[in-house]
Parts: C-alpha cells; structure tokens; sequence
C-alpha cells in the first residue's frame, strides 16, 4: 500500500501558519467556558491577544518580508504566500471580532456583575469625571506630546504596539494656518487601566476606567482653539524578529544589541484602529504605515487587550482564580539529608508544576556551597529576573568553581534579559558561551562533578523546559535528577562539544540534534512498522508542542498505513491530517488546552512489549531537529517509566479540556458521552500527585 501512496501531496499537509491561528482559537475558547472560573477567563482572553501580538511580531512579519524579496516558497501544503496572507487575514479578522465580542458581551457584563466595572465614559458620574479630569491633568498632560501633522511634521516613529490617538481637526494654528490632522502617543511609563478611589461616590474598590477612554474624554485640551471632529486610539505592530547574521558578526553580543533597538521600529505588519474610526483617518494611516486594507483590524474596545490582564493581580476575589495549590516534593527528597543522597540512591522525575521546581534549585545551590563539587556546567535558555538558579552559578564561580554557562543570547524576546545575565556571570569568573554559531542551543541540561570518596561523580538534570522558577509554575514540563554514569558521561561530553566545537563525540544514552535526534526517531518509527508489519502490536505515542517537519510527519504516514496506532498530544502547531482514508486512518489528535500551559515533549514506543520512553527539550519541528541544539534522554527507570505511561494515559482520557483534529484542520472540544464520567487530564494530576507526595 505504501509504495502507491503519494505522501508529499499537498492535502496531506495543514498549513503551519493557519495552524498556528487555530490554536489561538482554542485559547480564545477558554474564555468562554463558563465552567472556568472568571478572571482566569479574562487571562485566557488577554493571552489570546499577546499570541496574536507574537504571531504578527515574528511570523506574518517573516512571510511579508520573504514575499516582498521573492523568496517566500510554498510549504508541504503548496499555498502560495499571496494566498496565505490572505487566508491569515480573513482568520484573523473572525478571531479579532470574536475577541472583542467576548469582551463587550461576556466578560464585561460578567464582571459588573461581580462588581469588578469598567466605566464607560458616558456612564461616569460629575465626582468621577472631577477626578478623572485632575488625574488627566496632573498624570497625564505631563508626559504627552502632541503633535499637529503637516507636510512639514509628518508622523513621527511609532513604537510597536505603543497606544496611539489620530484625530480629526478643524481650526487654525497659532500661525493661521489650517489643521486636519493631529496625532497623539501615549507613553508606556502610563497605566493603561486606572482604579478609581473606593472614596468618590458610587465608586467601588473595583472600579476601572481605560487611559483611552480618559484621553478621549479631554484630549480637547491640548488643541486649544480647534475643533476635534474625532480622536481615535491605534496600535501599530511591527516586525520584532531579529536579524544577526552569525557569520559575519565578530561579536554577537554587540550586534544582538544594535538589533533590539531597531526592532522597536522595524517594518509595519498590522494596523489595529477603533471601529468607529473615519475612513479618510485609517486610509491615511495605512498609506503611512506602507500596509493595506487586508493589514487593517477595527476594534470595538481598547486596542491591547492584553492591558486588561492587570485586573487580575489588581483585585482580591481568590473565588474567582484557580484555587491555591502546593508543588509536591518526592519523598525520596524529602527523606534524605543530602539531595546528592537522593540522586545517587535512584532517579528522580520531576513533574512541573505538579512537583517543586525546588529540587533542581536545590542542587545547582548546595553544588554551589559544597566544597567537594568541582565544576557545575548548564545551559540557559529563559530564567526569568533575580533568578536562584543563576545567584548561585556566580555564588560558585566567585568560590573559585569551575563554571561553564552556555547562554543562549537569541531566546526570543528575552535576549537583553540573557545579555545582562552573561554580562554578571562572567564578572563573577564564570566562563561563558554564548551557544553555537548558526544553531541555537536550546538543550536543558546540568552538569555537577563532585568528588566522593577519591573518585568523581557527575549528578545530571535534564528537562523539557526552561530553568526559569515562574514558569515551571505554569508550565508542564519533566525534569530528571540522575546519577546515571553514563548519563553523566554523555552531558560532559555534550558539553565539551558546544564549548569547544569539537567533533561530535558518539553518546550512550542521549540523542542530541542537529545531528542524531532526527534519525534515532525515524528508526524508533521503523521499528513499531516492522512490528505492525510482522503481525505484531505497533504503538507510538507523541506528545509535544508543535508537530510541523514533513518528513516525521511522512514516517508516521507510513506508520499509520502499516497499521501502526499513532496518538499524538500536540498542543499547538500540527501540520499532519489524520483520519485520511488509506493514509492517517490510524491516526489520532488532540490538543489539551487547560490551566497549564502544556510542554512536556514525551515520546513512547511500544517496541513489542519492552517500552521505551523519551523526553526531549525538542519539538518536532524543522528548526528544532535541524537548526538547534536539543537533547532527548530516555526513561530508564522502570518505575518512572510506568508512571510516564500512566501519565500519556491520562491526557489520552481528557474529555472535557481536549479538542480532536480533524482532517480539515478544525478541532473539535471533546465531550463526555452519555454515562461517561468527566475527565480533565491537568485536575487528575493535581489529585494524584497531591497524593504521593
């Protein structure tokens, strides 16, 4: 059968971008669900507008960008780039409507009703409007600079996604000269959502007013003497990918920092403007901003949704959040004195953010105290500010340790972040490598070398996420505490490769991209075929963030028609059709959409009955398999490794937060059938380890 299929046609493939926009979709849906507690709704809403923030800043911006240079080629789906900014546009457009929808007839309502209020400005009382008034020219007026627009004064640069004012004048300058046009910017140093005093009357302690709705209401101020015929807030998003060419730079560093200032300004992808706006105002704006009418989005609301997300740290109703919850510890931790103890007693895996986060934090800081550990060797990737895990890298190098930090300076929107942090830990003696030219080192992993009883022993971590103590809070992702010694040998060597570019050595237990990962896959992928083939039982199971690269997406194909079982977990992008009669019949995917975000990447292969399970820092995707260094380390606990499964399980049961692919690129929400208990995989999770810990 395989030999007759054609598995590089196009309707075999789902474009990645309109993937992309579908998991947003599901984002979206989440603030909807009434079963989901209403600020967390009201989270999921703002998270839906800082993915499409993202989705412009770096994807759009791409494929505008290759278009415009001719080198924009179709994918696997063969959608010509003018047909795909379209189809972007008009999925777009649907999305944006829907957002504001659900903020204007959902959210809103179902906060006054809680008594968390948005003030319109013609709901405002003569006390309000006093304040507001005085706030406007004491705060406000202060940091403003507006600008009257002429031939000579055009519009001036606009920051990405800075909030903005276009009006409409009628009137003469201080110079007799006649005004049409004026633009004011708002600067970021301002709340873009007030609480009012809980003192002014028939005001609560819950009462907020948008700076928009503020700066509308006594813009007429700084225009003395004209007529304003409209004011109208706009928000432009512009191209924040940077671009260092790692050939030609003699330090990355320098160059990455010239890029980030001029990001801030790079070209214009999208005009969002208020639906209300005057034609003749957003024609002129998009004649400016070099964009079309297909760029353009109106709004009913405030044009950053993701503004609104302060409401949840700025009001106490715990009733209406997820409810409070403690990471567990293991007990094997628990029980011993010495994490080191622990470790080399037997493996440990760490389910984030069901379990501590601690445990990791823990080692990197008594290797750091310890004078018996010698050297500590990690990659950095995203830790977050005032992070532990790096006070006590620099903790370690200023005691005289041997530290080897492997920075990756390119972690998209974190790169000043990781500048500063490389900058520290080489004041503090560390040695510090700012990752591969033309791959970015994406791997997590640690390295500790102590000395015990005149030999050295390395205690290694390897996780799926980042070390970064807020998101594994957040985030689902496994780490492994292991003494394993040829774990530990693999990590040293894997190291010495990225430090010293040396030839890549051949490891024991771990797969590394871009050189053996993608192969080890596709012949764990070989193997379950065979066994199907043989009239045996062929099982493969994936669960990771986005599924995109063509040619993993062709062997499990071909898994499916020798009739190999494929579920796949993927959380966003999927670039694979199941349920294609004659080629993904015996595929199945869902997407779990839930409190965490998901980002474990786990990999199972029945391998007629001697399982085998696989973590990995990588997604299956062109840049991860081929373009980064990543790690994929096996289970070798059998205990651990039974847990794993038990965990696949329990995803694969989601019936309530799970939403099934189907073979035109829709999803599906999952229901319980008629007597079937609910079940949500995150919630079990929390109850089951709850319980063992």
């Amino acid at each position: 059968m395989m030999d007759t299929v054609n598995l590089a046609l196009p309707d075999y493939y789902i474009n990645r971008e309109l993937s992309l926009l579908e998991f947003n979709h599901r984002v979206l849906e989440q603030a909807k669900d009434p079963e989901m507690p209403l600020l967390e709704r009201l989270r999921f809403l703002c998270i839906s507008c800082t993915n499409l923030d993202e989705f412009f800043e770096i994807r759009v911006a791409g494929l505008k960008q290759r278009f415009e240079l001719g080198s924009a080629a179709p994918g696997p789906d063969a959608i010509k780039p003018s047909e795909l900014l379209a189809a972007i546009s008009r999925r777009t457009a649907t999305l944006v409507d829907e957002q504001y929808r659900v903020l204007n007839q959902q959210m809103i309502p179902q906060l006054d009703a809680e008594g968390i209020r948005f003030i319109r400005r013609s709901e405002w009382t003569d006390a309000q409007s006093e304040w507001l008034q005085a706030y406007f020219r004491t705060e406000i007026v202060p940091v403003l600079s507006p600008i009257a627009l002429d031939p000579m004064r055009p519009v001036p640069k606009i920051l990405n996604k800075s909030l903005n004012f276009i009006l409409g004048l009628d009137g003469k300058d201080a110079f007799g000269r006649p005004v049409q046009r004026a633009l004011v910017q708002a600067p970021r140093s301002l709340p873009r959502l007030i609480q009012l005093p809980a003192e002014l009357p028939a005001t609560g302690g819950s009462d907020f007013v948008f700076l928009s709705s503020v700066i509308h209401a006594f813009v007429h101020e700084l225009f003395a003497g004209m007529e304003i015929e409209g004011c109208y807030q706009f928000r432009v998003t512009r191209n924040s990918d940077l671009y260092v060419d790692d050939e030609e730079v003699d330090d990355l560093m320098r160059a990455l920092e010239g890029e980030l200032t001029a990001s801030r300004y790079g070209a214009a992808v999208r005009l969002e403007i208020a639906h209300d706006c005057a034609d003749e105002l957003s024609d002129y704006l998009l004649q400016h901003f070099h964009l079309g009418e297909q760029d353009l989005y109106r709004v009913e609301g405030p044009v950053n949704l993701n503004r609104l997300a302060a409401v949840y740290d700025l009001v106490d109703r715990p009733d209406l959040k997820f409810p409070p919850f403690t990471p567990g510890v293991p007990r094997s931790i628990r029980a011993t004195e010495s994490i080191f103890d622990a470790i080399r007693e037997a493996d440990i895996m760490l389910h984030h953010p069901f379990e501590a986060f601690s445990p990791v934090m823990e080692l990197i800081g008594k290797a750091a105290a310890d004078p018996d550990v010698l050297a500590i060797k990690q990659t950095l990737y995203r830790t977050g500010p005032d992070s532990p895990i790096v006070d006590s890298l620099i903790q370690a190098a200023r005691a005289g340790k041997e530290v080897t930090v492997v920075i990756e300076l390119r972690a998209r929107f974190d790169e000043a972040a990781n500048m500063r942090l490389a900058n520290a830990l080489q004041e503090a003696g560390a040695h510090v490598v700012y990752g591969v030219v033309g791959y970015k080192t994406h791997a997590k992993m640690a390295l500790v070398v102590r000395r015990e009883n005149g030999r050295l022993r390395r205690y290694a971590h390897l996780g799926t996420g980042n070390y970064h103590p807020k998101t594994t809070r957040a985030y689902t992702d496994y780490g492994l505490l292991t003494a394993d010694e040829a774990i530990g040998e693999d990590v040293h060597e894997l190291f010495l490769q990225m430090t010293s570019l040396m030839k890549m050595p051949r490891l024991h237990r771990l797969s590394h991209s871009p050189f053996t990962l993608s192969d080890n896959l596709h012949r764990m992928i070989r193997r379950e075929i065979s066994h199907a083939r043989d009239g045996g039982t062929g099982h493969v199971i994936v669960k990771v963030n986005a599924l995109v690269e063509p040619e993993i997406i062709r062997a499990l194909y071909e898994a499916s028609i020798a009739g190999v079982h494929v579920d796949l977990i993927v959380r966003g992008i999927c670039c694979l059709r199941p349920g294609l009669d004659g080629v993904s019949d015996n595929i199945r995917v869902r997407s779990i959409i839930g409190r965490f975000l998901e980002h474990t990447r786990v990999f199972y292969f029945h391998n007629a009955g001697d399982e085998e399970i696989w973590c990995a820092s990588a997604d299956w995707m062109d840049r991860n398999l081929f373009r980064r260094v990543e790690v994929m380390f096996p289970v070798l606990d059998p205990q651990i490794r039974q847990r794993l499964v038990g965990d696949l399980d329990i995803y694969l049961g989601d019936n309530t937060q799970a939403w099934a692919l189907q073979a035109d690129g829709s999803y599906v929400r999952l229901q319980p059938a008629d007597g079937e208990t609910p079940r949500t995989a995150q919630n079990e999770l929390l109850e089951r380890l709850a319980e063992v810990s």
